[in-house]
């Protein structure tokens, strides 16, 4: 039984339309948004990721509608790879998109390794109601000043060999008060065999915020 509806669409990005999918829950009106960002988009990522699917399917489940997207250069999206920069641009012209369109004001952001720090970037910029980062490269792609004051939450795989556990740790250890932290156990970076466990996680945790 289909339990959301989709559209595929255009959004007006800085240099040019940005590819982009809005799926909608359908047994319920949506609670709020969520825009979803995919991983490095030089190594094969896009907004068909499995583990941006996965989200999308955990924030469906909660109520919520579902913004997935491809960053410039992506796909069928206009313009070139930025090295993370202009991916953030990207991501605010879609954030504004959401705020214009859609009537609720409660707005998520989530994604995976590149596209994960790309949202944690952008939580400091625009009022974010949550965050959902899935194994975020934040090493090279994180310019987070100030922890955004809203529920958070990173899942990451202690068998991760592309986003270095030990560094994650790091790096949220100099965050106040951080942000909850889920370890999956024998899990790598593109969650093999573990996404409906991952999905699950997702799904309890905004849930839970929403309850």
């Amino acid at each position: 039984m289909k339990k959301n509806q989709s559209e595929e669409f255009f959004i007006d990005g800085p240099v040019g339309k940005l590819e982009a999918i809005l799926e909608r829950p359908l047994e319920k009106s949506p609670i709020g948004n969520v825009v979803i960002c995919h991983p490095h988009p030089q190594h094969g990522g896009t907004m068909h990721n499995k583990v941006t699917h996965t989200l999308a399917r955990a924030f469906i489940k909660c109520g919520y509608n579902s913004i997935r997207f491809n960053f410039r250069g992506t796909e069928n999206s206009d313009g070139r790879y930025d090295n993370g920069s202009g991916e953030l641009d990207d991501l605010l012209a879609v954030i504004d998109w959401v705020r214009t369109e859609e009537t609720n004001d409660i707005l998520w952001l989530a994604g995976f390794s590149f596209g994960a720090a790309i949202a944690i970037n952008a939580s400091s910029v625009d009022n974010i109601n949550g965050i959902v980062s899935i194994a975020p490269a934040v090493k090279n792609f994180s310019n987070l000043k100030v922890q955004p004051q809203c529920p958070w939450l990173i899942i990451q795989g202690d068998e991760d060999d592309l986003v270095d556990i030990k560094e994650t740790i790091d790096w949220l250890n100099n965050l106040q008060p951080g942000p909850e932290l889920l370890i999956l156990s024998q899990a790598g970076h593109f969650f093999h065999g573990r996404l409906l466990e991952l999905r699950e996680a997702v799904s309890t945790f905004v849930c839970d915020v929403r309850a």
